[in-house]
């Protein structure tokens, strides 16, 4: 079971896998998309974009795998629960600020000034 608290997420492909998007994870997604994550939305996500989410998603336990080795994961049959999971799993990583509230952790750093 994936843990969702800690970011992941639980896919199956060729075998069990967790995605994760941290800040390694989002840094080789833009420079495999050669522009920023804050410029992803729904149209402008295509077959090459996925690609790229899901290898960027499976590194953190797989540092051999390529953009190819993950597009061979995925098939016509399992895109959509490809597509599915790394939504969810990008949600976990850039979660509304309602959430973050729920999740807890600090406010902020650093010493309070006194105004």
């Amino acid at each position: 079971m994936a843990n969702k608290q800690r970011g992941y997420v639980q896919i199956e492909l060729d075998r069990p896998r967790r995605l994760k998007y941290d800040m390694n994870a989002l840094t080789e997604l833009e420079d495999a998309l050669d522009r920023p994550v804050t410029q992803l939305n729904d149209q402008s996500i295509g077959i090459k974009e996925l690609r790229a989410l899901l290898w960027a998603g499976l590194i953190h336990e797989d540092r051999e795998l390529t953009l190819e080795g993950a597009g061979e994961l995925v098939e016509m049959e399992n895109i959509q629960t490809v597509s599915e999971k790394v939504t969810e799993a990008m949600t976990l990583a850039f979660p509304p600020a309602q959430q973050k509230k729920q999740m807890g952790g600090p406010n902020g750093v650093g010493k309070k000034r006194n105004a």
